[in-house]
């Protein structure tokens, strides 16, 4: 028997692994593709939830430090529009130009709901969630309800007029 016959060392041998090797990267590919793109799309989503959660948590802040000014749980319109644009822009009163860009894309202030809880006729606690928000994302969109939400005990002036 010549040498390299039989143990797949000869031309025609390597020419066959050769040829396998093609075959079965055409086969793994989609499926190593999909894994790829699907961790990258969690990974998307989780980015994005995180500044919301962020966010949240900024504007929950803000809230129970200011100065409410309304006499019962229903908040001032100037209260509530603060509250919202230090969730969308991280800021109570972004500037008018350059157009503010929100901390995560395509939230909006209808998207901020705020709770303000009462006891003794005095706010105790102020809630912020994000409500309606669809969750951007390349391949499907997630709807966020009452998702993330924050809160914190009321510690600002109470100053209803």
């Amino acid at each position: 028997m010549r040498p390299g016959a039989r143990d797949g060392s000869s031309r025609a041998g390597s020419r066959l692994r050769r040829g396998h090797a093609i075959v079965e990267l055409t086969l793994s590919l989609p499926l190593l593709a999909g894994l790829f793109l699907g961790a990258w799309q969690f990974g998307y989503a989780f980015y994005n939830y995180s500044k919301l959660q962020q966010a949240v948590r900024d504007g929950a802040r803000y809230a129970s430090m200011a100065t409410y000014d309304s006499a019962n749980s229903t908040p001032s319109a100037a209260f509530q529009t603060a509250v919202q644009n230090v969730v969308v822009y991280g800021d109570p009163s972004p500037p008018a130009t350059p157009t503010p860009v929100p901390v995560a894309p395509g939230l909006a202030a209808s998207n901020v709901l705020l709770t303000v809880t009462f006891a003794s006729d005095v706010p105790t606690a102020m809630a912020v969630e994000i409500h309606n928000y669809q969750l951007p994302a390349y391949f499907c969109n997630a709807t966020l309800v009452n998702k993330p939400s924050s809160w914190f005990p009321y510690v600002g002036t109470f100053g209803p007029p």
